[in-house]
């Protein structure tokens, strides 16, 4: 679906990923359209590894003890909301929970080939309050990946908690591409 629609879109195109996102543009990227990456609080696992062995070299945060596995799916439970978007008004929270994917119980364990950061400018938006990806595993991505590092103060979803701090990374980056 990804490939489909960057060969229909002129390029250079930014790819911006969210949490397990970062894992999609990571692969994604590494098409000749694209032409920079923008990490949100996000995964950025390299060739030869699985977004669950990123996430294992770091502490385990506290979302974990807020989910249900049930259907072949992991669900967040109610409780687990103020660890994923505790700095939203509550009844925004609310339709974060309503609202939210409900990823399948291997995804994170699924092999993704192609690292774009390697070879593509990166922006790394850091999520220094985020409970959901741990914020070291972030800034180590953002440095691993020489990226242009952004931390701001923010749960794990800065493109609603700050969405004008997160609108100007993602110019910035588009900006470069005017270079």
């Amino acid at each position: 679906c990804v490939n489909f629609t960057l060969n229909h879109v002129p390029g250079p195109i930014v790819l911006v990923g969210h949490s397990y996102g970062g894992t999609l543009i990571t692969k994604a990227g590494t098409h000749d359209r694209v032409g920079a990456l923008v990490y949100i609080a996000a995964l950025a696992p390299d060739e030869d590894e699985t977004s669950q062995e990123q996430q294992d070299k770091f502490p385990r945060t506290p979302i974990f003890e807020h989910v249900d596995v049930a259907d072949g799916r992991v669900w967040l439970k109610p409780s687990g909301v103020p660890h994923f978007c505790g700095d939203l008004p509550e009844a925004e929270q609310k339709l974060v929970l309503a609202t939210g994917a409900v990823p399948v119980t291997d995804l994170f364990n699924q092999q993704v080939p192609g690292t774009a950061w390697r070879t593509k400018p990166s922006w790394y938006i850091v999520a220094n309050n985020d409970h959901t990806v741990h914020p070291d595993l972030e800034r180590s991505a953002a440095e691993r990946m020489g990226a242009n590092i952004h931390p701001v103060d923010s749960s794990h979803v800065p493109m609603l908690s700050h969405p004008d701090f997160v609108l100007d990374v993602i110019r910035e980056a588009a900006k470069s591409l005017d270079a």
